[in-house]
């Protein structure tokens, strides 16, 4: 019996050894993905990945476009997630700015206007869609771009994903540049191509791969979905794709789902980081009054 004692004593010696080193490894190791993560953040061009001096520094060293990506919660059929227009935005904004160099991005805005709440109208038929009114989408557009004026950026360029509040973009920017008009200081932008892109060269592009309209649809159908599957196929329930008939409709679909793939998606993709990189790469180096 003693000699079993002595025997369990050992192992159960080697093994709190053995935790104990597994232990300390595992904090060296989270210690040093922390210190990556730090190192990586400090060199972001995402805002909420910066401390305010990091900011103030990169402003000062050139970077003095901001991106601002706008999203929506809303319904996209039983087989897209509610935040798919926030993760697209948030993807397609961090590839822009990759490709500008000299731009941050803020973050993602996921409240705007999705139709009347009560009676519910547009997609506050379906549950989970959030809505708010036009003038308060409005004044937190104005208010944002207000405060990354005071900041130092020069451009300030919204980034729409969703079609139903574009022209809203466009009345806020009108407005500030009015306001702005005798300050050089700062411009606002309403990147309308960013969005008209998947309404016109990306729907030409499936076209030619003998898609038809009904197919390709104006909402979660083949474009819709296939550019939700090229940014992550976590936003797709492949099992659950319908196609839009008459009676399909009351689901929120338009088009035709169940052929849409990831390098369709792509299609489209990269039609709208090459378009909007161009025109912003336009727009903001264009003269302002006080330089010409």
């Amino acid at each position: 019996m003693q000699s079993k004692f002595n025997l369990r004593r050992l192992i159960g010696g080697w093994g709190a050894t053995v935790v104990y080193s597994l232990k300390a490894l595992v904090l060296a190791s989270v210690l040093l993905g922390s210190s990556t993560s730090a190192l990586a953040s400090s060199t972001s061009h995402w805002l909420e990945a910066l401390t305010w001096t990091e900011v103030r520094d990169r402003v000062a060293a050139g970077s003095t476009t901001i991106l601002v990506p706008i999203g929506g919660t809303e319904q996209s059929g039983p087989h897209l997630v509610l935040g798919k227009h926030n993760v697209r935005a948030r993807v397609l904004a961090d590839e822009i700015a990759k490709r500008l160099g000299n731009a941050l991005v803020a973050p993602v805005i996921a409240y705007v206007p999705e139709g009347a709440i009560t009676p519910p109208a547009a997609h506050m038929r379906f549950a989970g869609t959030i809505s708010i009114s036009d003038a308060a989408f409005e004044s937190m557009l104005e208010s944002t771009a207000r405060s990354f004026k005071q900041h130092g950026f020069r451009d300030v360029v919204f980034l729409g994903d969703h079609g139903g509040y574009q022209k809203n973009e466009e009345r806020v920017a009108q407005r500030l540049n009015r306001e702005w008009a005798k300050d050089p200081s700062c411009r606002v932008h309403a990147l309308l191509d960013y969005y008209r892109v998947t309404q016109t060269t990306y729907v030409a592009a499936l076209r030619a791969q003998g898609f038809t309209d009904n197919e390709i649809g104006q909402h979660a159908g083949l474009a819709d979905t296939s550019l939700a599957l090229a940014v992550d196929p976590a936003l797709v329930r492949k099992d659950l794709m319908v196609a839009a008939t008459t009676s399909d409709k009351a689901l929120g679909v338009s088009g035709d789902p169940r052929q849409s793939t990831a390098e369709l998606g792509q299609i489209g993709i990269q039609k709208i980081i090459q378009t909007s990189v161009a025109a912003i790469q336009g727009l903001t180096r264009q003269p302002r009054h006080s330089e010409k």
